[in-house]
């Protein structure tokens, strides 16, 4: 039921995501410039950092050997394989869109790691001087994919069984 529009999603989020990333390498060149500041508030702000994550999330079980890009993108793809057998299944819009969104960024983190050996993550937002860590399109879906999961989870009506006559 859900399975063709949600991988649709999955389709948009990719090429998004491959389209940002091919921009900031080679229309804005980002890794030779380093930074670029979009916005400065004095107290919040958004910059383009060039940053090759190595590792998953904030950079955990970073490594820089074939077989560690190897298996955490084998890893990647066995969870989109879940994923998508959970997207058959899907009963609702929130779950269909939010999975689409995720397996899309997953595939898209996992293509950079196959081409480059790392993850191509660019955007900076700062807070009075606290940087969150640098992420991508690919992350941004994915982050919020898992928010509206949550959300779904714990807010759709409780069901209540039929009980027999």
């Amino acid at each position: 039921m859900s399975l063709k529009p949600g991988l649709a999603i999955a389709a948009g989020i990719l090429v998004v995501d491959q389209l940002s990333k091919w921009w900031i390498l080679e229309g804005l060149r980002l890794p030779e410039l380093g930074r670029v500041q979009l916005l400065d508030l004095g107290f919040v702000g958004l910059d383009f950092s060039m940053v090759w994550n190595r590792g998953v999330t904030f950079g955990m079980l970073a490594g820089d050997t074939l077989w560690h890009r190897l298996g955490l993108a084998l890893l990647a793809l066995l969870v989109v394989g879940f994923l998508i057998r959970w997207l058959a299944r899907a009963h609702n819009t929130v779950t269909t869109v939010a999975l689409g969104a995720v397996i899309g960024g997953a595939i898209g983190n996992v293509i950079d790691r196959l081409r480059f050996g790392a993850v191509v993550d660019f955007i900076d937002t700062w807070f009075a001087g606290w940087h969150w860590y640098v992420f991508n399109v690919a992350d941004a879906a994915i982050v919020l994919g898992v928010i509206a999961l949550m959300a779904d989870a714990l807010f759709q009506p409780k069901q209540t069984s039929k009980e027999a006559p």
